[in-house]
């Protein structure tokens, strides 16, 4: 589905050549999408950027659709880049292209879109380059690991007039979207408070805030490009306990769990509050780090933002994991993950959605959507502003938290009324990387 528009069309270019031919000749089902088989013209080509835990996992959602055909894998581990060229082979019998560098990747001419399952220091930077190089863009959450990126990305997106899906995925579940409809038609009466459920009492949350030293410098394991693995993060020495998945406790990586699975929960909350351009106003935040640890995220976290018309998202790390949209006729909760709904009054839930006088649609789930769009050019549920708003408020929060104070938003200049904030906003990249 290549929209260079430099490269003849596929489905112009088999049109042609079967007009152009006189003689008979057997073309194989496969080539024409017969006996269940896509069309070329059809196929969606991907490469994968980034072939981890969770890109692995991403290579087998993708292969699970039938008009996916995966090109190319990237990673700067080799033994990542093995288990991805693995698990394509193992899906399709067939061997794909391998790269260190997803700058080469992203040369390719024959690719249609790119998944992005990096470390989220690097979802920006990787983004805005496969955008400028004309690929759709499916990138996991939170979109990013500063604001400013965020909103480097949207323009990026929008000039280059391409698809992008944030991969918080919860918003495609059935049962979500409809508690969303449920409080956004006034079914619960006029809503003045979100209450939003992220614990941090999961075995891997244990671990990381136990550790209360700075482990000593390890080798860098062969094959491990280390210093492209920091990119624009500092120089910093390695230690298996800064890299893979842990990184996501230390703030020049990731936000801790508050972008982690905040990233899913305060992104409902803005479905379910049709704030998905904006974001609240003031922002209050107090959280705990463990003190003399490599893991500088934030824990026993307790937020509070107010939206410009009154509503209060209050955070904390109560369980169990999701959000509750409270109003003056009722409530609704939502579990992360899986969707399931309780309610006050429980009659809600049997509501009929046809009588919704605003409805948000049904997604055929995350990854489907986001190939639908690449075909209708139409926006996924989770496009790039979506992400970047969502991503923001996470990172607002950190940042209130780091610096001890209650903050001004501005959700049109995206600015804070405090400068020391607003020196947070931006990353500060490592030669060569740049915006």
């Amino acid at each position: 589905m290549s929209r260079n528009p430099s490269v003849l069309n596929r489905r112009q270019f088999l049109a042609g050549s079967a007009a152009a031919l006189s003689v008979p000749f057997f073309v194989p089902a496969r080539s024409l999408g017969l006996a269940g088989n896509v069309a070329p013209s059809e196929r969606i080509t991907v490469g994968i950027i980034g072939t981890g835990g969770r890109g692995v996992a991403l290579i087998n959602m993708f292969l699970n659709e039938k008009d996916v055909e995966i090109l190319a894998v990237c990673d700067v581990d080799a033994r990542h880049l093995q288990n991805g060229l693995q698990a394509v082979q193992k899906r399709t019998g067939k061997e794909c292209a391998s790269y260190k560098d997803f700058r080469q990747l992203l040369e390719r001419k024959d690719l249609d879109a790119v998944v992005v399952a990096t470390p989220d220091h690097w979802h920006g930077l990787i983004s805005i380059a496969a955008a400028r190089a004309g690929k759709d863009i499916y990138c996991e959450k939170p979109l990013v690991n500063s604001i400013a990126e965020g909103r480097a990305l949207c323009k990026a997106v929008s000039e280059n007039k391409r698809i992008l899906q944030t991969g918080s995925h919860e918003r495609s579940t059935p049962s979500v979207r409809f508690a969303c409809e449920l409080v956004r038609n006034g079914l619960i009466g006029k809503v003045h408070t979100v209450r939003i459920h992220l614990p941090c009492n999961d075995g891997h949350h244990q671990k990381a805030r136990a550790l209360n030293t700075i482990p000593p410098e390890e080798p860098v394991p062969e094959g491990f490009d280390y210093d492209f693995w920091l990119g624009p993060a500092p120089k910093a020495p390695y230690t298996p306990l800064r890299t893979h998945f842990w990184w996501r406790f230390i703030l020049a990586y990731g936000g801790g769990e508050m972008t982690d699975r905040g990233a899913h929960i305060i992104d409902l909350a803005q479905l379910g509050l049709g704030t998905d351009d904006t974001g609240p106003v003031e922002i209050e935040a107090r959280g705990v780090q463990t003190k003399g640890s490599l893991y500088d995220a934030f824990w026993d976290y307790q937020f509070t933002n107010i939206y410009a018309n009154g509503v209060q998202m209050i955070g904390s790390t109560a369980t169990p994991r999701g959000l509750k949209f409270e109003g003056t006729d009722g409530w609704i909760f939502i579990h992360i993950h899986g969707g399931k709904l309780e309610a006050e009054p429980a009659s809600l839930l049997k509501t009929d959605p046809s009588q919704f006088k605003l409805s948000l649609g049904r997604s055929p789930g995350h990854v489907r959507n986001f190939l639908d769009a690449v075909k209708s050019r139409k926006d996924p549920v989770a496009p790039a502003e979506v992400g970047h708003r969502t991503a923001t408020i996470c990172h607002l929060n950190n940042i209130a938290m780091r610096l001890g104070k209650k903050l001004k938003w501005d959700p049109v200049a995206e600015q804070t009324n405090d400068a020391e904030a607003n020196k947070y906003l931006q990353p500060h990249l490592r030669a060569p990387w740049k915006l």
